[in-house]
């Protein structure tokens, strides 16, 4: 192994809603009375990034404590629903809000547990740097996972987010690693990829869902890929 450090993103690269993002949110809907198909909910979706690379942008925390991931999410989900031509947007949000917070309602993708094995057999240090709710410290807990990540940097408890650098850096401090000793492992090249590249981390985006097909750096499908590409 080249690395003595590996970090990871939580949301999409480590856990997942059950089934999916876009199926459980067609069930909710549809327990409310108002049908969607799953791929519609998919093309509906595409605001959920803009309004990470929007808030990026505008140095916007929507993590850092409930109100703010409400204030992010209410208006996330009412334009979802107006997208898919779905009436009473605002009590749906609602209840969607409550649903994707409901840590029921998560669990660990199958090829994660693989590949942390693999590498924690050749000594690698493990860690989650991620933009997500302070909860996500329950979740991993819930989910057997928490302590197989000695170092955890959540923003939704440290107050900073990516992809603001110090982010990986204090990530990069705690493990008492240098960048160029540790590789990233996430979903979206402009938070997974990019900041921690630009600090000399080894980047990996995980593109299980085939939406980065021209994506030029490395890029794997399956997550039990992790350990051949970083050997």
């Amino acid at each position: 192994m080249s690395f003595r450090a590996v970090f990871f993103d939580a949301g999409e690269t480590l856990v997942h809603p059950e089934p999916s993002f876009p199926e459980l949110f067609a069930r909710i809907t549809a327990r409310e009375g108002h049908e969607v198909d799953p791929p519609a909910v998919v093309e509906a979706s595409k605001v959920v990034l803009q309004r990470f690379s929007e808030a990026a942008d505008d140095r916007e925390l929507w993590t850092t404590s409930p109100e703010r991931s409400r204030g992010f999410w209410m208006p996330v989900y009412e334009r979802m629903l107006e997208t898919l031509a779905v009436p009473d947007g605002e009590r749906l949000a609602q209840i969607l809000y409550s649903e994707f917070t409901d840590r029921a309602n998560y669990g660990i993708f199958g090829d994660v547990e693989p590949a942390l094995d693999a590498l924690e057999s050749g000594g690698t240090l493990l860690g989650v740097v991620s933009n997500f709710e302070a909860w996500l410290e329950d979740l991993l807990g819930e989910l057997r996972v928490r302590d197989r990540f000695p170092v955890r940097v959540i923003s939704g408890i440290e107050g900073i987010e990516k992809p603001d650098p110090r982010i990986y850096e204090l990530a990069l401090e705690r493990a008492g690693v240098a960048a160029v000793d540790a590789a990233y492992v996430g979903d979206n090249p402009e938070f997974d990829v990019d900041p921690p590249s630009r600090l000399g981390m080894f980047a990996v985006l995980i593109d299980r869902r085939g939406r980065h097909e021209g994506f030029p750096g490395t890029r794997i499908t399956d997550m039990r890929q992790l350990p051949e590409v970083l050997g």
